[in-house]
């Protein structure tokens, strides 16, 4: 079950409008019928607590993997690195979408690229660094 699907569901369950819900939780209607549609999800870790405190639950039970690595993505990287962690995500959804695998395969699949990921960020990161060091310690401009 998506982020979108369990929001919606938690809504309904508790007799509430989107409009309801967007005014208690200090964010533009929109905004709900985007989540609920899973065009968008909320960007911080805070803003899923928010919700999960707002709807009574454990906020692990709004996250999804795929949830947890785009926000990671986006508060070690910021929006490029949300937007490329989403891409990442997507398309691969798309090479599953009519796929043969195990819902535990597709899971291990997309750990693994989710490794990829942080292992060539943090090596893009240290080749940067390498770089920073060697002006800081010249003096001068690359």
């Amino acid at each position: 079950m998506t982020f979108g699907e369990k929001f919606k569901a938690l809504r309904e369950e508790k007799g509430l409008t989107q409009k309801e819900v967007a005014g208690d939780l200090g964010i533009n209607a929109r905004m709900i019928t985007r989540y609920e549609n899973g065009i968008s999800h909320p960007r911080t870790r805070e803003a899923y607590h928010k919700i999960a405190d707002y709807f009574g639950v454990d906020v692990n039970y709004l996250l999804t993997e795929n949830d947890s690595f785009v926000m990671r993505a986006s508060e070690q990287y910021g929006a490029r690195g949300m937007k490329q962690a989403q891409e990442l995500i997507d398309g691969m959804s798309g090479l599953f979408a009519g796929g043969t695998l195990s819902e535990q395969d597709k899971d291990a699949v997309m750990k693994a690229l989710q490794d990829i990921y942080w292992e060539s960020k943090a090596r893009n990161a240290k080749k940067y660094s390498v770089k920073v060091d060697k002006v800081d310690k010249e003096g001068s401009e690359l």
